[in-house]
């Protein structure tokens, strides 16, 4: 996208897009109109820069949040067992199971 001078040194704006897997030029104008459209794209180009840093910040907020509850699962499973054991529990065959009494 941007500005190109013709010979006789004129300018005139166009925009790039993708047209059946390759880029074409399109021609959108000279002057004031073009003025235009560059700053049209200029603003949508920063407002999908903007976008993406606030996706960017949130998947990081997500991940140190998943890493806490990672932590926090380990420490329940852990805290589980010690208090299965303490109640008389063991494990057989991956199930909890109450130890049996002897007689």
């Amino acid at each position: 996208m941007g500005w190109e001078t013709r010979e006789r040194g004129t300018s005139y704006y166009t925009r790039s897009k993708w047209v059946d897997g390759r880029v074409v030029r399109q021609y959108v104008g000279g002057g004031v109109l073009g003025k235009i459209a560059a700053l049209e794209d200029e603003h949508e180009r920063r407002r999908r820069e903007e976008q993406s840093l606030y996706w960017e910040e949130e998947r990081e907020q997500l991940q140190q949040s998943a890493g806490f509850l990672l932590e926090l699962e380990e420490a329940c499973e852990v805290l589980t067992r010690a208090y299965l054991i303490a109640a008389g529990c063991h494990k057989y065959r991956g199930a909890w199971r109450r130890l049996r009494e002897s007689t």
